[in-house]
């Protein structure tokens, strides 16, 4: 019977045991609860491995306004910025978790990596650390079986549904897989890649979701670059053998923890945060009045 992903520590042992790699437990579940081969599990990787390296290219060059005005292009105002803060490649980091998540705000084609409203962190993550460190395809899909049973865990642990666990299960979740791959790709050990995830937690907990006007764009979009940004301190830490104090399983499960006492507006109703305020109400009234003024014309075509 495959390893069902009910905690980190027993990754590990059923790793060890079994001698296999991480990614290579993750391959036998694939193999066992859905009934893939090998070839389609690889094949079905590297298609969502081209669609999220497509959001990023669409991100950054084509037209990105969403219905609502909230999103106008900002991908690409960060990525043609002419000083950056810190470095080029953190520009480029930033503006392409931007840009994949405008794509999916847009109504364009994304992977949900856990989720759609955290499916510009692992494109961001990925494209850029392969930029970086030249790492081949081959690897960037092993880290991505990675990237999978970091979730899975979490999903059992806790939550990485915005409307269960706040913004800390979905972007905090998929912060967390690019973390792990980044420490994977770079060839860090399983408590290095366990570490990095449970600083990223640390460092998301109780992140509330709070969409204005119920639209998974402000400020979900901003939370991709910022977590991307944290997936790559987080590695950068695990790396270096820093501890999480904390176990990577006591982490996850104190983000269950904290997501199931928060409060409902905080949990993706737009009843709370930002979406209360006096601007996200105002927008929320807007779009609400865009939508019914348009909905004729829409039924008549």
């Amino acid at each position: 019977m495959p390893f069902l992903f009910d905690s980190f520590e027993n990754w590990k042992k059923y790793a060890t045991d079994s001698k296999l790699t991480l990614p290579q437990v993750v391959m036998e579940y694939e193999r066992s609860q859905r009934g893939r081969t090998d070839d389609e599990i690889i094949k079905g990787l590297e298609k969502a491995w081209t669609v999220m390296k497509e959001a990023v290219h669409t991100g950054l060059t084509e037209e990105m306004k969403s219905r609502s005005g909230m999103v106008n292009n900002g991908a690409k105002k960060v990525y043609n910025y002419s000083l950056p803060v810190l470095s080029k490649e953190f520009q480029n980091l930033i503006s392409r978790a931007l840009a994949a998540k405008e794509v999916n705000s847009c109504m364009g084609r994304v992977v949900a990596a856990p989720t759609a409203g955290a499916s510009g962190i692992m494109p961001g993550v990925l494209y850029t650390m392969q930029e970086i460190h030249k790492v081949d395809d081959r690897k960037i899909i092993d880290a991505m079986l990675l990237a999978a049973g970091v979730a899975l865990i979490m999903e059992q642990k806790a939550s990485i549904a915005g409307a269960v666990g706040g913004c800390q299960a979905e972007t905090g979740t998929a912060a967390a897989m690019g973390a792990a791959s980044i420490v994977y790709c770079l060839g860090g050990n399983t408590d290095q890649v366990f570490n990095a995830v449970a600083i990223t937690v640390q460092c998301m907990l109780g992140l509330v979701c709070d969409p204005v006007a119920g639209l998974v764009e402000v400020p979900c979009i901003v939370r991709n670059a910022s977590a991307a940004a944290i997936a790559f301190s987080s590695a950068q830490i695990g790396l270096a053998d820093v501890s999480s104090v904390i176990p990577v399983d006591e982490v996850i499960e104190a983000m269950g923890e904290v997501g199931a006492s928060m409060e409902t507006r905080y949990k993706e109703t737009a009843l709370g945060g930002l979406a209360a305020t006096k601007t996200g109400q105002a927008i929320a009234k807007k779009v609400l009045i865009h939508d019914i003024e348009v909905l004729p014309d829409e039924e008549a075509s």
